[in-house]
């Protein structure tokens, strides 16, 4: 008989693996549409895109909006938390955050937690808007929140990583890097693995914080680690992206634009054998997920710092120069693009048959 802690571990995974998402009209509750980061949508799209309604804030969107219960939540540079109905964009309610906010909003157990450039993890009751607590870290808070394990999991600019409780804000356990910590961190095994600028990996017990792993990644890091399975997909500011078996602790594959040597700042989308991600070298690269070859890239006039969302057989992304579009998960063959005026550093938030993106005019667009 296996012993508990083994036991536990088993049913983590099958938790994991259960909780994975599946075509479905189903929503978007956080940065990358699941705890895995995976990038992939639960939700179909109809096979041709048209705006539906925009909404205009005082200043940008960097921050990918949520879609969960009918509402899409939006939080953007004029310190502002928007709540809005998905079906015409009607405004719901206002959260005055009171400064700038880049961490994406994450929705869960009726509440809907980010954090703001002042080092404050807000939680606020989805419903009504209602401030329910507020946590003070010592460093603005870029990242967004990942739910698991009893934590809302958010790192910070002051080099820490933090798993508070839900209900409270209670602080339950930190853990310290040592560089910021501007990544989303996702879920393995009931572990939080997160990417830091201090060019590291780490994998931490969501019971207690304790650090199981740890893997060098040859230079800093910005983007937010996809988890899929036992491997983790990342790109560097050294023109590299990573897969690595979380399992050793081991690098399986390097992966580089030898042409042009640009940063990734996106953070990957996994889907089947294809992993896909924006860089700064304005090229959208899919890359094989078990040989670290590249495939095909797809071409734009802008930098992508936003990470790409897999919608069955389509990839959408956006770029800098204000180009949203939609290439083939297969090729990367252009099958849709749209002009939006101004560029984009948020990614597209995929839920309920609805794709909702901001730019950085501030103008708030959801197609379907």
């Amino acid at each position: 008989m296996k012993p508990p802690t083994e036991i536990a571990r088993c049913l983590g995974c099958l938790l994991a693996f259960v909780a994975l998402p599946v075509l479905a009209d189903g929503d978007w509750t956080s940065f990358r549409g699941d705890p895995q980061l995976s990038g992939r949508a639960a939700s179909d799209l109809p096979a041709k895109l048209e705006p539906k309604w925009s909404f205009q804030a005082d200043d940008a969107f960097e921050a990918t909006a949520a879609i969960a219960g009918g509402r899409v939540y939006a939080a953007s540079l004029d310190g502002r938390l928007y709540a809005l109905d998905l079906a015409d964009g009607k405004l719901l309610w206002t959260y005055e955050a009171g400064e700038e906010i880049k961490s994406s909003p994450l929705v869960a157990g009726g509440r809907v937690y980010f954090g703001d450039e002042l080092g404050r993890l807000h939680a606020v009751d989805a419903a009504s808007g209602e401030k329910i607590w507020m946590f003070e870290a010592e460093g603005p808070i870029s990242a967004s929140p990942t739910a698991a394990g009893g934590c809302i999991l958010a790192g910070a600019y002051d080099n820490r990583l933090y798993c508070l409780a839900p209900e409270t804000g209670e602080l339950r356990w930190q853990v310290e890097t040592d560089g910021y910590v501007n990544a989303t961190a996702s879920i393995w095994r009931q572990r939080a693995v997160i990417s830091g600028c201090d060019g590291y990996l780490r994998a931490v017990e969501l019971a207690n914080g304790a650090e199981a792993k740890r893997l060098e990644l040859g230079g800093y890091v910005g983007a937010s680690a996809a988890v899929d399975g036992d491997t983790a997909f990342v790109g560097t500011f050294e023109n590299e992206v990573r897969g690595i078996d979380l399992a050793s602790g081991e690098t399986i594959w390097v992966y580089r634009n030898e042409k042009r040597s640009f940063p990734f700042y996106s953070s990957p989308a996994v889907a089947g054998d294809r992993v896909v991600l924006g860089g700064r070298d304005k090229l959208l690269h899919a890359i094989d997920r078990k040989t670290g070859e590249g495939l095909w890239t797809y071409t734009t006039q802008g930098q992508i710092n936003a990470s790409p969302v897999i919608v069955g057989t389509r990839v959408f992304a956006a770029a800098a120069d204000g180009t949203l579009f939609a290439v083939d998960l297969a090729n990367g063959t252009e099958l849709w693009t749209f002009d939006a005026g101004s560029g984009f550093e948020a990614s597209p938030a995929v839920g309920r048959q609805r794709l909702v993106i901001g730019t950085v005019d501030g103008t708030l667009f959801c197609f379907g």
